[in-house]
């Protein structure tokens, strides 16, 4: 589950996890299976395994019948788009993410978790209410599976996310430990989209937008919150689905604590004596600008910046790194995300290789000048009705 917080705030969900971890069982207690906090507040349970630290993304609970084991993850969070539709989606793409980040490509069951206002009168209720649900529901159906329930309750506030549940053999997860010196760090969507937001929001309060102003039109920033948009609402399901057949060691989403969080949380959990080193950043067009002139807006570039629904930073073998990266842009049409029956089929998005995995002690680094990767705008959302319907063209980037 997503942590929704960025920075320094990070440090402080980290420590008070840690009180959810139990003491290390010794002795004949030793081999009942273990528990660990998360980053991200899941807790996982892997039976006769080795203690895993705080970092997981989903819980992982041996069951009692042949060797299956129940994933689930949850997630919520406040609206941070105007399109209720698009909200609804990001929603579900956010908390499929988690199970996508361990190479899952499946889910059973989908629950909703809704917070209608009590600040909106009727009509805005059953409008708002109404696209959101169907945008979450529409990206279910889009990762194959289906919303049966939830809950919803009357708030002061809108909240909108859910819980996503599979039972797995244990072939079709992959555990984030695995990575080991020669690996290259492989990411699957631009960063940038706490400041395409941002950004878009300041188009109408003058003083935010006149320091920015010099360095993007409101055309172009209308543009990256489209692109954002559209990334955000993007599943990983073909990324999960190409981890086995590429391999992966180790991956997690990109989410609240940013790019350098995740890569530090993910580093801290590797068996081997690694350490993750970061030399590309790939990001929406212009929002490195926007950063810089707005006196380092968000840490963008530093990695702290919060990201919603970001994609899958994966450790993947060097040999391999650039074939999964061509079969992610291979394109079969359709709203990005969309996967084949056989999970082996590129939905247009791009892939980045970004740093390598080295010999270390479990940390993570961006160099101090890394090399900014300008992500072009793919298009527009015409509108929120139109969105299921819409076609737009692969990402053309550079793959480092």
């Amino acid at each position: 589950m997503d942590s929704g917080g960025a920075g320094g705030y990070a440090e402080t969900l980290l420590k008070l996890l840690q009180g959810l971890e139990p003491d290390q069982t010794h002795g004949e207690d030793a081999g009942q299976g273990t528990v660990a906090g998360d980053a991200e507040f899941g807790l996982v349970s892997v039976d006769q395994g080795p203690r895993l630290g705080i970092g997981m993304d989903s819980c992982v609970i041996p069951l009692r019948h042949g060797g299956l084991s129940l994933v689930q993850t949850t997630d919520f969070f406040y609206p941070l788009v105007e399109d209720p539709y698009m909200m609804g989606r990001i929603a579900c793409a956010n908390v499929l993410s988690d199970l996508y980040a361990m190479g899952i490509t499946e889910c059973d069951n989908m629950l909703m978790l809704l917070s209608v206002s009590q600040k909106m009168n009727e009509k805005e209720r059953d409008r708002v209410m109404s696209l959101m649900m169907r945008g979450f529901r529409d990206a279910a159906e889009e990762g194959g599976t289906s919303v049966t329930g939830g809950q919803t309750v009357i708030n002061p506030w809108i909240i909108i996310g859910g819980v996503a549940s599979v039972v797995c053999q244990p072939n079709e997860f992959i555990l984030p430990d695995g990575a080991v010196p020669g690996d290259v760090l492989v990411l699957t969507k631009p960063l940038g989209t706490q400041v395409a937001v941002n950004a878009h929001q300041w188009l109408d309060i003058p003083e935010k937008w006149n320091k920015i102003k010099l360095v993007i039109s409101k055309e172009e920033v209308e543009q990256a919150y489209q692109e954002a948009m559209l990334n955000m609402a993007t599943l990983n399901r073909t990324a999960a689905a190409l981890m086995h057949k590429f391999n992966a060691h180790a991956a997690t989403d990109i989410t609240g604590f940013g790019i350098i969080g995740h890569a530090r949380n993910l580093a801290k959990q590797q068996k081997n004596d690694v350490a993750f080193v970061i030399h590309n950043l790939p990001i929406i067009s212009k929002m490195a600008a926007i950063s810089k002139a707005g006196g380092n807006l968000f840490g963008l570039l530093q990695g702290t910046s919060s990201e919603t629904s970001g994609g899958l930073l994966i450790c993947l073998p060097r040999e391999q790194a650039a074939r999964f990266c061509a079969e992610m842009k291979a394109s079969r049409g359709g709203l990005p995300g969309a996967v084949g029956q056989d999970g082996g089929v590129g939905d247009g998005q791009q892939a980045w290789i970004i740093g390598i995995v080295e010999k270390g002690n479990r940390c993570a680094r961006i160099i101090d000048k890394p090399r900014i990767i300008e992500v072009p705008y793919r298009g527009s959302v015409i509108s929120a009705q139109e969105a299921s319907n819409n076609n737009t063209s692969p990402l053309e980037g550079q793959l480092t």
